[in-house]
């Protein structure tokens, strides 16, 4: 989200650029017009796209900018059967959770279904290990799933008490 912004100020440089260009340019002022037009409808149909593909999910294989992650969590895994996987990643120490999706292969998705499920058991959270490698995906076929079980709380023990005695000879019992 904070590189729309930047994404955005190149659209409107190139807008200007373009307007530039067709204000310029030794050719008749009708294609002049065209020109200037074109490059005005640009800019706001460059920011509706950019808004549109915030709630779309990103290919996998477009990741970028953090292909470097060496673990995510799953936070959701939801199944298109023959036509996707969509999986809600929370990348290493990042805030906010990412959307991707994968290429149909019956195996993964079913791995990813026995791990979630494993996990909604258990108490536990799913991670992938590397999940932008190109090699979890091409050469191994799979992502490195694995189900990390909650911490376990510290066992605090009690503080020691004396026990008390009572004395048989004592009147006050």
């Amino acid at each position: 989200m904070e590189n729309l912004i930047y994404l955005f100020a190149a659209i409107v440089a190139l807008f200007a650029l373009l307007a530039t260009i067709a204000i310029w340019s030794p050719r008749h002022t009708r294609v002049r017009v065209v020109a200037l037009i074109a490059a005005a409808l640009l800019l706001p149909l460059g920011y509706v796209q950019l808004i549109e593909l915030l709630s779309r999910p990103k290919p996998i294989d477009f990741e970028w900018f953090d292909r470097k992650a060496l673990n995510a969590v799953v936070l959701g895994v939801s199944f298109e059967e023959g036509q996707a996987i969509y999986l809600w990643l929370q990348l290493g120490d990042m805030p906010e959770p990412r959307y991707y999706i994968l290429p149909w292969r019956q195996e993964l998705a079913e791995r990813l279904e026995q791990a979630v499920d494993d996990a909604l058991t258990r108490g536990s959270t799913v991670t992938i290990a590397t999940p932008f490698s190109p090699k979890s995906l091409e050469e191994l076929g799979n992502l490195n799933i694995e189900i990390i079980p909650p911490p376990v709380p510290p066992t605090k023990t009690p503080p020691f008490q004396k026990p008390e005695i009572k004395d048989p000879r004592r009147q006050d019992i």
